[in-house]
């Protein structure tokens, strides 16, 4: 499968990605090196960090104290995906735009090459977020690089005969999801994320965020291993 992008490709990378049990100071190497060789190429990049393990140590430590509303969960997690920003942010520091999108509406436009956003507030995943952003500045797709390299027909954790789309209708995917938010949920794109895609026409491409060679692909309108939700 191939798939061709305009100027400004919005990404929602994983905080597993970046912050799987520690940070993956490689990882982040070679992604700095992929995206500032795209954008020499004349790309134009928005991209959302989601929290990782840094997220889950913080929320774990606060409910083994006490019980706590989701939205307390989840404003745990919104800070830990604007450390994650913020730390996105200073190895592009050449490129990108100095401020950190964390809330709606402060970035009016994109006239970096880089622009680095975080969650927002409770109830909005950063896949939300990601496809909010594509909304606003009228991207027609979100690049989802998470840990799942496809979306499957069933968990292939749980599931050894789960088979993965190349193509996926939202109505479908929906389908496949919890109706419902909660702070923590893991999904290729989250039932919030997946409600605006389908209402505002956006598509997501799912791919293992890691694989940069596979990313480089579907960069480069070349064949790649992921699935096309539309």
């Amino acid at each position: 499968m191939k798939y061709k992008f305009k100027n400004t490709i919005v990404i929602a990378l994983g905080g597993s990605i970046m912050y799987p049990d520690e940070i993956d100071v490689n990882f982040l190497k070679n992604f700095r090196k992929f995206i500032l060789k795209w954008i020499r190429r004349g790309k134009k990049f928005v991209i959302v960090t989601g929290g990782g393990s840094v997220c889950r140590k913080y929320q774990k430590s606060a409910s083994a104290i006490v019980d706590l509303p989701d939205e307390d969960i989840d404003w745990i997690g919104i800070h830990a995906t604007r450390l994650n920003a913020q730390l996105l942010r200073t190895i592009f520091w050449r490129d990108a735009n100095p401020i950190v999108c964390d809330s709606s509406g402060k970035i009016k436009n994109l006239k970096y090459s880089i622009t680095i956003a975080s969650g927002w507030r409770p109830g909005w995943s950063t896949d939300y977020i990601a496809i909010e952003l594509a909304r606003q500045f009228k991207i027609n797709e979100v690049v989802i690089a998470g840990s799942p390299a496809f979306v499957f027909d069933k968990d292939p954790k749980i599931h050894k005969s789960a088979k993965p789309f190349d193509e996926i209708s939202w109505k479908s995917y929906r389908n496949l999801i919890p109706s419902a938010w909660v702070p923590g949920f893991h999904s290729p794109v989250d039932p919030v994320g997946a409600r605006l895609a389908d209402r505002s026409g956006i598509k997501a491409i799912i791919l293992k965020g890691t694989n940069l060679d596979n990313f480089d692909r579907l960069l480069s309108n070349k064949d790649f291993e992921g699935t096309l939700i539309s």
